[in-house]
């Protein structure tokens, strides 16, 4: 358990304990005053607490008056510079918006229900969103590039649930299978970044021939030599040990950061020379291998960090923070080390997320990734 921040009446608890009941009174004796002058509350809950996630949200709701929530669960939550990963906690977050500022958004299961999804209110339209997504939507990557394409910023953060089980979701209701979360409107003053677990090997390559996600010939040479001399591997030496290591990289269209959307190596053909990825890759695009690392990590963001503070005029009222279960404690130690890294880089802010099944930033979905969004 912690002490409680306020900053501005935004202001967080969090807790572990095997009872919910203890967790959320814990949260909220840390939350203090800082409550009662918010109208929205994040909440979100590690998976040990899925099947009693919707109980939680409305004993929040009642304690504390606050009439709109939005949160999911993950395998492992995080709140400033704390990390719980396989044990039941909380991380609220409680935050004064005025209450024209904001719109809670309710699940959406598909891009045709995004099409027509009611986007403004009173006199504001939606500028950016924050939002909570379902691994088990197969239409997941349309319904997120629709619905940043209807936010006047083109923006959208998030983080795909997480969990051994169920898989709920609350947007002033509780709900699994779609997207949902909180619009905001241009009033409310943001900054996002995101930061990768991977750096680039080599340079990018052209894929001259492939077949659905099987990679045949990059350049004009075998996909395997490719990979083999980006690796600095020898002919003889074992690919296969590295698997947990080597990634493939699918440069983003149109960035201006040599940004890049990391996908799993699914597959090696010692014979054919081949490589198999998880996901289309068609002839004429590009592609870059990239190696995942605690240090490499550490660094990315460590930058990401400088530029987020570069761009602040003042102290951030409250943060978000979206990672990917192959970061935390299993790439940065097991000393919350990448939630100290964030303390360290931003000070004292009321923080919370989660660490899920994918992350989401502008109009895409990525994997170990973190996205850290700050409400100015």
């Amino acid at each position: 358990m912690t002490t409680s921040v306020v900053a501005d009446s935004f202001a967080f608890g969090h807790a572990g304990a095997t009872d919910w009941r203890t967790a959320a009174a814990a949260c909220l004796e840390q939350c203090g005053a800082g409550a009662r002058n918010a109208s929205l509350g994040f909440v979100y809950a590690t998976d040990a607490f899925g099947d009693q996630f919707g109980e939680i949200v409305e004993y929040l709701r009642r304690q504390t008056g606050i009439a709109h929530w939005a949160g999911t669960v993950g395998l492992g939550i995080c709140a400033s510079s704390r990390e719980y990963l396989d044990e039941p906690a909380l991380a609220v977050m409680c935050c004064a918006f005025e209450e024209s500022a904001f719109r809670v958004l309710p699940p959406l299961r598909s891009p045709r229900e995004v099409a027509q999804a009611r986007m403004a209110w009173g006199n504001h339209d939606a500028h950016f969103a924050v939002v909570h997504a379902d691994a088990g939507n197969g239409s997941l990557t349309s319904l997120v590039r629709e619905l940043a394409g209807r936010t006047g910023s083109g923006f959208v953060v998030g983080g795909v649930t997480s969990s051994r089980g169920r898989s709920p979701q609350y947007a002033d209701g509780l709900s699994e299978g779609g997207v949902s979360g909180v619009l905001f409107s241009e009033d409310v003053t943001i900054a996002t970044r995101l930061t990768q677990g991977c750096s680039p090997l080599g340079p990018r390559h052209r894929v001259t021939e492939s077949h659905q996600n099987v990679l045949v010939r990059l350049d004009g040479r075998p996909a395997l030599d490719v990979l083999r001399e980006d690796a600095g591997l020898a002919h003889g030496q074992n690919l296969g040990a590295m698997g947990g290591y080597l990634f493939a990289g699918l440069p983003v269209e149109g960035s201006d950061t040599g940004d890049y959307v990391v996908r799993n190596l699914l597959g090696l053909d010692a014979r054919g020379k081949m490589v198999a990825v998880a996901d289309i890759v068609q002839p004429g695009s590009d592609i870059l291998f990239c190696r995942r690392d605690r240090g490499t990590a550490s660094d990315d963001l460590a930058r990401m960090l400088e530029s987020i503070r570069t761009g602040m005029y003042r102290q951030p009222r409250g943060a978000l923070y979206f990672s990917c279960l192959g970061r935390g404690a299993s790439l940065f130690g097991e000393d919350s080390e990448e939630l100290r890294m964030i303390a360290d880089g931003l000070g004292e802010v009321p923080l919370v997320g989660f660490f899920g099944n994918g992350e989401i930033s502008h109009n895409r979905l990525y994997g170990y990734t973190g996205v850290l969004t700050l409400f100015l």
